[in-house]
């Protein structure tokens, strides 16, 4: 008898059809005898149904009411799963993520977990039900609800599997496991019977839509092994674990296309020491997250000056803009520009670090096409460019033609 962690996202729960395929599908796990707790999704278009409704209020809405909005989806999902598996006649019950003992930081929209006590869980598994939690959100030690952020209810999932200690974790998804690239964009894209958590991590931070990054991240802290499989079929997924030799022989396991990626450059900052940290340190307390950074060092004569550019998640840039705009009196710079048809293009494998010549040819793909190179960043194991949202799909067949075939 295991005990399996099994997450539903929005497409596998997106209408009462579906929800009735994965209660049997739990319905059959349980038959051998295994214990399960399964964490699901709002139900596909519910969550931007919600936030669409608020903003049609208030453009820029409070984030605990937010929270408190967006946590009704989730909501929906769980009562409507436990209803369907006592249907069939397993027995269910529902909760949310404050009842399964999910405790957060009191950052309203973008919460981290602190802790998981499972009291309630464990109770309702010794009692021989199934437990169906609310991914994507938890509570203050104060009693506010918060939500996790995108991708939340596979955070909810890996951290319930580490704090019960579970045999298995599932990540249930619409594709059928980690491809090379985005099989819609790329058909010939290969199925990764495999991934370190390094590249996934990657991965998902760089636009690929199969998991979270803090959920990988939280994943590979604590040693939660899981699978990446489709709810829609039978078929075996892609197992997400340490890095083994066997992997470094892939110089590119995958290509990544950030859509949801937007620029601001400030233009004409003074070029004296101290001026990035106020701008960045300014950007962090508001939470907005800052991803690629460059600077340009003005050269020229008079008072010395600087480009500074960097992007942000797209629903982060008016945040974004509202930060920078109140630091004018005070930085000095010129003016402000912003840029949203941008995508961020990458390629990752741990392989790169035993390779050389990859950014190389990466580059000299991408000048093939006719593609411009707008903003550059590196790891160990990936090179990220930014580039012209308008040829993102195109420079994403060439770059895996290039390097996977």
């Amino acid at each position: 008898m295991a005990l399996i962690v099994q997450k539903y996202g929005g497409t596998s729960v997106g209408n009462t059809d579906r929800i009735k395929n994965v209660a049997k599908r739990v319905a059959e796990y349980r038959s051998r005898g295994d214990s399960v707790v399964v964490v699901v999704s709002a139900m596909s278009g519910v969550t931007d149904g919600l936030i669409k409704l608020a903003k049609d209020i208030a453009p820029l809405p409070s984030e605990r009411e937010m929270d408190m909005l967006l946590a009704t989806g989730e909501q929906q999902t769980i009562a409507l799963t436990a209803i369907a598996l006592h249907t069939i006649g397993v027995p269910a019950v529902s909760m949310t993520g404050a009842q399964a003992g999910i405790v957060t930081d009191g950052v309203h929209t973008k919460a981290k977990i602190h802790n998981i006590t499972p009291k309630q869980v464990h109770a309702a598994l010794n009692a021989g039900n199934v437990v169906i939690v609310a991914g994507f959100q938890g509570e203050t030690a104060s009693g506010q609800i918060t939500t996790l952020g995108r991708g939340g209810s596979d955070l909810t999932a890996i951290a319930l599997a580490a704090a019960l200690k579970a045999d298995l974790c599932q990540i249930y998804t619409d594709v059928d496991g980690v491809y090379t690239t985005d099989p819609r964009i790329v058909p010939t894209a290969k199925k990764l019977p495999e991934i370190s958590y390094d590249e996934m991590l990657e991965l998902a931070s760089l636009g690929a839509k199969v998991m979270q990054s803090r959920s990988v991240e939280f994943a590979k802290k604590f040693g939660v092994v899981f699978e990446v499989r489709s709810s829609l079929n039978e078929n075996p997924g892609t197992i997400v674990k340490e890095e083994t030799k066997s992997m470094e022989g892939v110089v590119v396991r995958g290509v990544a296309l950030d859509k949801n990626q937007a620029k601001v450059t400030l233009v004409g900052v003074p070029d004296k020491p101290g001026v990035a940290a106020k701008i960045f340190k300014a950007l962090g307390n508001a939470t907005v997250n800052v991803d690629m950074i460059v600077q340009n060092i003005s050269h020229g004569t008079g008072t010395p000056a600087t480009d500074i550019s960097f992007t942000a998640d797209k629903p982060d840039l008016l945040k974004a803009q509202k930060v920078i705009e109140g630091l004018k009196a005070e930085v000095g710079y010129r003016d402000v520009i912003t840029a949203e048809k941008i995508g961020k293009l990458s390629i990752v494998g741990v392989g790169m670090k035993s390779h050389t010549g990859v950014a190389g040819k990466l580059f000299e793909t991408l000048a093939n096409e006719g593609i411009n190179i707008d903003m550059i960043s590196t790891s160990e194991i990936k090179i990220s460019v930014v580039i012209d949202l308008a040829k993102g799909e195109q420079a994403v067949k060439a770059v895996h033609a290039a390097f996977i075939g």
